[in-house]
């Protein structure tokens, strides 16, 4: 999820919600090898409070292979969460409760900044569910996000996942309540996208918190390695189609140009945040590399390193040095 200053700006990391990371004991930090130890020390020279678990099941008669760092700390993971939204969907199309075609309102109800694709206040109408769920992962579009919760429900989603064990993870009712209540105005739970916009443009707003106990974004790599490990090999699905369509969706995602290095097949969801001093990246999903599958999660939260720009160039490169040295050390 990332923002210019008119689109958020501006609130400090809650640190009560997060609190400090204890050191990582040997055996949590990684399997033994020279290539969990390479990923370890590349990650730990990022700014910030940092998380990451990498895994990779055992296949063929060769061990499971795996890597971790805070792998259970509950991380703000911006944008990341909307692959839960994408799979509640996939479910609830199953049931028959919804439709891949099904026309979704484009409107001011639905508005929500960071939305590049339906760009409001600038277009409006009917949209395919399909295309609303395309534009969510593939630009992270926030006003499609906002109208993809509101059609599956955002208790829905929780319920799928508290189902499936997830208990580090937490997602906002919407978006623009997200935002409502970062920028701290006292009705963000009806805020409405004129008055949203008003407080943008002035810039004079006292914050919240954005990780905090009303409308957060929050999980941790394990929880994220957790889901995916199931969800892209169609656990939660009945049939064969929705996992096909699950798979595409995720495949459009546009880190995956930035991060995955040629000769991997990568299904993933990215999230960001700039606000005040504060950054926040995260990166989440499955790649499948010759012969075999690893899920991953890796996570930043922090203050240090630099204008968010230059940290989030940081963030790219070691995972992509990350997802290299995995694709050539597993494949071997």
């Amino acid at each position: 999820m990332r923002q210019s200053r008119r689109a958020f700006l501006s609130a400090a990391l809650a640190t009560a919600a997060v609190g400090a990371l204890p050191p990582p004991t040997r055996a949590e930090r990684s399997a033994p090898g020279r290539l969990a130890e390479q990923i370890i020390a590349a990650f730990d020279r990022l700014p910030g409070k940092k998380a990451l678990q990498l895994w990779a099941p055992a296949v063929d008669g060769v061990a499971e292979w795996f890597v971790a760092l805070h792998a259970d700390a509950p991380l703000f993971c911006g944008s990341a969460f909307k692959a839960l939204v994408l799979a509640e969907f996939l479910r609830q199309v199953e049931a028959g409760a919804t439709s891949l075609e099904e026309p979704l309102a484009l409107d001011e109800d639905a508005y929500s900044p960071g939305a590049p694709v339906f760009n409001p206040p600038y277009l409006s109408g009917k949209v395919r569910a399909r295309t609303v769920l395309e534009a969510m992962i593939s630009h992270s579009d926030n006003t499609a996000t906002d109208m993809a919760l509101k059609r599956v429900g955002a208790d829905r989603v929780r319920q799928f996942i508290a189902s499936i064990g997830l208990h580090r993870t937490r997602i906002p009712t919407s978006t623009r309540q997200f935002f409502g209540y970062i920028v701290g105005d006292a009705d963000w739970r009806t805020i409405t996208w004129s008055k949203l916009t008003q407080i943008l443009e002035k810039d004079a707003f006292k914050p919240n918190p954005i990780t905090n106990d009303s409308q957060t974004m929050v999980s941790s790599p394990r929880d994220f390695t957790s889901f995916y490990a199931r969800a892209l090999q169609g656990q939660f699905f009945q049939q064969q189609t929705t996992l096909k369509t699950f798979r595409a969706i995720l495949s459009l995602a546009d880190a995956i140009a930035r991060v995955v290095p040629l000769g991997v097949n990568a299904f993933m969801k990215g999230g960001s945040i700039d606000f005040a001093s504060e950054h926040a990246l995260c990166l989440a999903g499955g790649m499948w590399i010759p012969k075999r599958w690893v899920y991953f999660g890796m996570m930043i939260n922090g203050t240090d390193g630099g204008p968010i720009a230059e940290v989030e160039q940081l963030f790219g490169a070691t995972a992509k040095q990350i997802f290299t040295w995995v694709r050539d050390g597993l494949e071997s």
